[in-house]
């Protein structure tokens, strides 16, 4: 993720992800780097030698193997979290109307049953002179004793948040460096039943993260009332995202020491900003999380950070989330206000095939089967000698998936295939395969099947556009079109199982005032291991408005035991704004659809800082400023010929460090290449006098040169397209 900064070195506001601290927003980024490392760390030493004049460190006591203890999250740990929902500002009502909610809604009866207070419980003043911390009095006017009280009463467990350093003003809300002992008495005394413990003022400090979190796992297992305690281990410290680091400081190094003290570690950094956690943020934490499996087990989880719904994800990426959660048995804390959340996303959540698989108690985790790529095949092993079995899209447009029963570890020549989030069970010869949406995934689990015979396993590939007025194109299933269009659409359906399926009826599902008419005739019956193509004209409305419109193909089946249904994963037709006439400036033009690497594009202006556009010191009044990756689509609709202007790094990265700070630059028009930069750098502008004569569709695109997106502020300045009067 990019970290860009104002004229003043301090990032504007959403450009990192952050803390919000006594209730102030502050960046998620290593102070010493922003306000001068020689000052901090002088002032940190100073206040250091006093209070270790009062009182020093307590030592620490030998390690105990977590083995010798209960086990505490035998399954990943389920719960809500204040830090995104309600900020850090929250009261001891609110925290209780949540509870209601959690309780009300079948949420808590599904496993979600911890509340948990993340930073800003506390006073202004942290720790009192007593040296204890304490909570604000005006929020929690009874104490937090009294708010875990009631939420022991609902059948909730609680929460609670520290930071592993000192407290430093300005960098964490809170810190227990040289409590450790003191504070986690504190925390068992007030009856709470899990505690985060963060690095924020631990990375400030320059603290050893192993040494520092092993000293206060032995705390919390040492604390004076003898209560078991859930311990998340919240290093979020990664490279570039924060800097550089040393990897024994970072939380991809976590895994080395974790699992002997903790329940459950970070992974990596958060996994969005305060109200916006994006899909491709998501991915990146399911990717680093992925990469030691090895490391969980019962009691001792990888963590790749909250559950986000309605924080920028669609219904259907959020439905991913949690299918890659679950195939990686992660702890599922809820990052969002339950209490504001659709029927749709409740349902999500507490989805009983999905939670099952996360909570299974093999507790193993699940792991990549073959290459990496737009679409991915991922397994979990399941107690009962099943498996689960992920099919996973990360490509923006829907896709057929498919692996084999043999591939995922099973064998057989009949298997039982459960769909979890359609809630079918059908047989299957060891074909598994399904259509997948665009950002989607598919959850199955699978076993050996009985002496039953079952309902063939039928497929249908998401619609796909093979002509436009007559025009075969390849339009794949994101298709770009006018009003008034006719489509050539066909899909194809896939039995895999081990019966026919008899008198196939496919039927296409259109917009309200488009029209679809099947061409040819359907066959009798699709054979085991058969297929069969339906094609249709597809008549758009001359009325249609620009925006996305979807299309689905469905199919019914007659077939022993029992008939049967499959739905496609939808199509989505793109109706095109009017193109462009005359020589327009791009950036005043409606685009398609606009991405940003962090925030959003921003017309006539640098992306982040809300300045004007500049790029080696030139200033632009007309363009488009974005974060690395981007894509900007526009329709031209064949119309124009020739598209200029300039490409670089806006100057605003001048004001930061040297890291990061450069892109690559794209044009594509139809899917084909039509310019391409080297690696842009800092103080370099790249003309542009772009031939697209006849270029229906066409993309900007941004790439993070293969450093990351740290610092990339990118710009496509005064771009102009000479396109028919």
């Amino acid at each position: 993720m990019g970290v860009a900064h104002n004229v003043d070195g301090v990032p504007p506001e959403s450009d990192t992800p952050q803390r919000r601290e006594s209730g102030a927003i502050v960046p998620k980024k290593r102070f010493l780097v922003q306000l001068g490392a020689t000052a901090i760390v002088a002032a940190f030493l100073a206040s250091s030698a006093t209070v270790a004049a009062a009182k020093t460190p307590e030592p620490a006591h030998p390690v105990a193997a977590k083995s010798s203890a209960p086990v505490l999250s035998a399954t990943p740990y389920m719960g809500w979290n204040t830090y995104y929902g309600l900020g850090g500002d929250f009261d001891a009502s609110q925290v209780l109307a949540v509870a209601d909610k959690l309780v009300g809604s079948g949420m808590a009866k599904a496993g979600y049953n911890i509340v948990w207070l993340d930073g800003g419980w506390q006073s202004s003043t942290p720790r009192g002179t007593d040296g204890l911390l304490q909570a604000d009095p005006t929020r929690f006017p009874d104490g937090l004793a009294s708010l875990v009280t009631k939420l022991h009463e609902r059948g909730l467990k609680a929460g609670i948040y520290t930071d592993a350093g000192p407290y430093i003003p300005g960098s964490c809300g809170l810190g227990s460096y040289g409590h450790y002992q003191t504070d986690a008495d504190t925390f068992a005394k007030w009856g709470f039943d899990a505690v985060k413990v963060d690095f924020l003022c631990g990375i400030t400090a320059n603290l050893d993260p192993k040494t520092v979190f092993t000293e206060f796992s032995t705390a919390l297992r040492h604390n004076s009332s003898g209560r078991p305690m859930i311990f998340n281990l919240c290093n979020p410290v990664t490279s570039p995202d924060w800097g550089n680091y040393p990897e024994s400081q970072q939380s991809t190094n976590s895994w080395t020491y974790a699992p002997a003290i903790a329940e459950s570690w970070r992974t990596y950094t958060d996994a969005g900003f305060v109200g916006m956690l994006k899909y491709s943020d998501m991915l990146r934490n399911f990717d680093a999380n992925a990469r030691h499996p090895e490391a969980a087990g019962p009691g001792h989880w990888n963590d790749p950070d909250y559950l986000g719904p309605e924080l920028g994800m669609t219904d259907e990426e959020f439905r991913t989330q949690m299918t890659l959660w679950s195939i990686s048995a992660a702890p599922l804390i809820l990052a969002s206000d339950p209490k504001k959340l659709s029927a749709t996303s409740l349902a999500t959540l507490t989805d009983p095939d999905v939670l099952a698989v996360d909570q299974d108690s093999l507790g193993v985790q699940g792991t990549r089967v073959g290459a990496a790529g737009t679409t991915e095949t991922w397994v979990k092993p399941l107690r009962n000698g099943s498996k689960a079995v992920v099919l996973l899209n990360r490509g923006d447009a829907p896709a057929e998936v498919s692996t084999t029963a043999t591939a995922v570890g099973l064998a057989g020549h009949r298997f039982t295939v459960s769909d979890a989030w359609k809630n079918d069970v059908t047989e299957s010869a060891g074909v598994l395969r399904a259509s997948v949406p665009a950002h989607g995934a598919a959850l199955l689990t699978v076993e050996v099947q009985g002496a039953k015979l079952g309902t063939p396993r039928l497929v249908v590939s998401p619609p796909n556009v093979t002509a436009v007025d007559g025009t075969v194109v390849d339009g794949g299933s994101d298709l770009l079109a006018a009003s008034g269009a006719k489509l050539t659409v066909a899909t194809t359906v896939y039995n895999d199982g081990t019966t026919p399926a008899l008198t196939p009826d496919v039927k296409l599902s259109v917009p309200a005032g488009w029209s679809s008419v099947p061409s040819g005739r359907a066959p009798l019956s699709i054979l085991p291991g058969r297929s069969a193509t339906f094609t249709f004209t597809v008549s758009v409305a001359a009325t249609a408005p620009a925006g996305q419109f979807e299309v689905t193909a469905s199919l019914r089946f007659r077939a022993l035991p029992r008939n049967g249904t499959a739905v496609s994963a939808p199509m989505t037709v793109t109706i095109a704004p009017t193109p462009p006439h005359g020589e327009t400036v791009l950036s005043h033009h409606p685009w398609i659809s606009a991405t940003s690497g962090w925030m959003t594009p921003q017309v006539d202006g640098s992306v982040g800082g809300g300045s004007a556009i500049s790029i080696a010191g030139v200033g632009y009044a007309t363009g488009i400023g974005v974060a690395t990756p981007s894509a900007v689509r526009y329709f031209l609709g064949g119309a124009c010929t020739k598209l200029a202007g300039v490409a670089g790094i806006d100057d605003a990265v001048k004001n930061v460090g040297p890291e990061g700070g450069t892109a690559t630059f794209t044009i594509v028009g139809d899917g084909k290449t039509l310019f391409s930069s080297a690696t842009v750098v800092r103080d370099q502008t790249v003309a542009l006098d772009v031939d697209v004569t006849g270029v229906r569709d066409l993309r900007l695109e941004v790439g993070d040169a293969g450093d990351g997106g740290y610092n990339d502020r990118a710009d496509w300045g005064a771009l102009t397209v000479s396109c028919a009067a």
